[in-house]
């Protein structure tokens, strides 16, 4: 009876809605309403959410968000994330809205001020993986890090509808290394998009070939005098930016934050739903949203 065992599909709210934003926002479609306020992130984001539902099928959904831009991480390195500049001013009435219709659906919004939406994902699967198959939706390659054998990553695509999706065998034969190792790989050669440095220059294709040989960070600097002498050089000299990228770069799974199954079972009602569709006038998402009684017929 295996295949009886409930689906929760974890969704990064933010990569939805910001991947929503700016498709429509390069052409200043914004989406305008009768009270001034833009909806074109929420509207996508309901378009998106609704496609991998209808696609993947889970049983049960939660929502996961950033609650901000300070976090356990940016008192670590103030520089974290440093490199975003300011949130469009069309998006930021967008942020409250978009968690209103999500409740509206009946779906649980979570977030914990500290953390990022990631730490919530890795904390709530790492809880659920036992009773269900836990996929996770996002575009944000960092959640790789999760895969195990009962948890999943939908990478989303360009466009609507569009996925790659790994699980460990997967991801194995794209990189060659664990999941888990991803951490380390990180660690080594830094992440540009948020905004830190690893060791200078060490790159990917090192990196790989380092954990390859010595499994993770604590194995390579066990083994310093077996690296060239250059890749010995470039990490000793960044030892401290070495430990403290592999901090930055791992996903908390032991947050504070919890999420039954109970609480996120796919039940929407209907007249909620659009009432609050309705209300902030986004239109032609009713044929996306699957409806209770819709099961029945």
């Amino acid at each position: 009876m295996e295949n009886q065992k409930p689906s929760l599909m974890l969704v990064d709210g933010m990569a939805l809605l910001f991947r929503a934003f700016y498709a429509t926002a390069v052409s200043g479609q914004f989406m305008i309403n009768s009270k001034g306020i833009p909806t074109n992130g929420i509207h996508g984001f309901v378009k998106h959410l609704f496609t991998a539902v209808s696609s993947f099928k889970p049983s049960h959904l939660a929502v996961c968000w950033d609650m901000g831009s300070k976090t356990f991480r940016t008192e670590l390195f103030s520089d974290y994330k440093g490199n975003r500049g300011e949130a469009p001013v069309e998006l930021i009435p967008q942020f409250d809205l978009v968690k209103e219709v999500v409740a509206s659906f009946d779906i649980p919004n979570i977030g914990l001020e500290g953390y990022e939406a990631d730490d919530c994902i890795g904390t709530i699967a790492n809880q659920v993986k036992n009773h269900a198959h836990v996929s996770i939706l996002t575009g944000d390659q960092d959640i790789l890090q999760l895969l195990d054998e009962s948890i999943s990553v939908i990478l989303m695509k360009k466009g609507y509808g569009n996925y790659l999706v790994h699980t460990p065998q997967t991801f194995f034969e794209e990189k060659g290394i664990t999941p888990r190792q991803m951490i380390d790989l990180k660690a080594l050669m830094g992440d540009p998009s948020d905004n830190y440095p690893g060791v200078k220059g060490i790159g990917e294709k090192t990196a790989l070939k380092l954990l390859q040989e010595f499994e993770n960070v604590e194995g390579i600097i066990a083994s310093l005098e077996r690296l060239s002498k250059s890749n010995k050089t470039k990490i000793e000299q960044d030892l401290d930016m070495l430990h403290l990228s592999r901090r930055l770069a791992e996903i908390k799974c032991d947050v504070p934050v919890s999420c039954g199954l109970e609480e996120a079972g796919l039940r929407i009602e209907k007249e909620k739903a659009l009432n609050k569709l309705l209300e902030i006038e986004l239109r032609g998402l009713q044929r996306l949203l699957p409806f209770d009684e819709a099961i029945i017929s």
